[in-house]
């Protein structure tokens, strides 16, 4: 696990010290069923990134997650210590609608990122391209939604406002928007749509004692991935796989 002497890790658990080592087959989400009503001024690419966010569900607790179509797979991709169970875990990703099974296919320890396989396509959710940014310039303006804490899905709006180094990972994005436990695996994109990078983390501050500074948020870039990498094992798992994957 990374340090937490500088930032909290953002899945949210029933009971401190939760396990997400679950595996989740045979149990059932019930989704948020209101009629949302989504404003105007919500620019299209919000509406793209709030429609493509999904609840991952994690034993007692949940994360976020982003379903992104990759070739002719659709692919969840969220934070490693939400999805933090054995490669082949079953969990569920819901959103206001529907919820599926998705299969985890591989994580990241080093940069807390995960990649779940869903096995069957949602019926409503449009899932985002997959489309990774090649600039992580600091004034960037972002883009995410997740649920916090257990609040029903929100949007929020951001900026990169600067870079920290991890001993392990390297650069990390620091990102100026709100965060909290249960915001872990959101995807973060940038105005034109592109994939930035996964939400893990809030900043801590230890100053006449430890406090969570929600308006700082760890992004993991995206580049710290090579999806084709990240499904190999998958891809040759089967026919099936292989040729979704062609």
């Amino acid at each position: 696990m990374k340090k937490l002497l500088t930032y909290f890790l953002l899945a949210s658990f029933c009971l401190i010290g939760a396990s997400t080592n679950n595996v989740y087959a045979g149990k059932t989400y019930k989704p948020d069923l209101p009629v949302e009503k989504v404003s105007k001024s919500l620019s299209a690419i919000e509406k793209k990134v709030r429609g493509a966010a999904v609840k991952v569900v994690a034993g007692s607790g949940h994360g976020s997650g982003t379903v992104v179509e990759y070739k002719d797979l659709t692919l969840v991709l969220t934070a490693k210590h939400v999805a933090d169970g054995p490669i082949g875990s079953d969990y569920i990703v819901a959103n206001k609608d529907e919820q599926r099974n998705a299969i985890l296919v591989y994580q990241s320890k080093e940069h807390d990122i995960a990649v779940l396989v869903v096995q069957k396509e949602f019926k409503y959710l449009k899932p985002m391209p997959w489309k990774p940014t090649k600039s992580y310039e600091i004034g960037t303006d972002i883009v995410y939604s997740g649920h916090p804490s257990w609040h029903k899905l929100m949007s929020f709006e951001g900026r990169i406002v600067g870079y920290e180094q991890d001993p392990d990972a390297g650069t990390q994005l620091i990102v100026n928007t709100y965060g909290w436990f249960g915001c872990s695996g959101s995807g973060i994109y940038n105005t034109d749509g592109e994939l930035v990078g996964i939400l893990y983390g809030v900043d801590v501050q230890y100053a006449q004692g430890a406090r969570i500074q929600e308006n700082m948020i760890w992004v993991a870039p995206i580049k710290n991935i090579n999806i084709k990498t990240a499904l190999d094992s998958y891809c040759r798992g089967s026919v099936e796989s292989y040729k979704a994957c062609k």
